[in-house]
């Protein structure tokens, strides 16, 4: 019992870090909510390790330096598909560029 609810909390924080970095950049992405789950959680790994290599701390990132780092995944996922930061424009099909 104990891992499965260790599992859902994991989901539940990519969940949150994620549709907060998502939420940070202007304009529609359209992505999966496991797409948002998967961006939040790696977020918040990257930024365990920085700040495990920066201050020696076991504790983990938190909130802030995991919304940080998912947010910067964020600008990389915008960029592999073309678009801007503040990238709004869709081509005649409806679709992104």
């Amino acid at each position: 019992m104990g891992l499965i609810v260790y599992l859902l909390i994991l989901v539940l924080w990519g969940l949150i870090v994620g549709a907060l970095a998502r939420l940070a950049l202007p304009g529609p992405d359209p992505m999966s909510i496991w797409a948002t789950i998967g961006i939040g959680l790696l977020g918040s790994l990257i930024g365990g390790v920085v700040m495990r290599l920066i201050t020696g701390n076991q504790n983990g990132a938190g909130l802030f330096v995991s919304f940080v780092f998912a947010f910067l995944i964020m600008i990389l996922v915008r960029r592999s598909r073309g678009q801007g930061l503040g990238s709004t424009r869709r081509d005649a099909s409806g679709r992104f560029p």
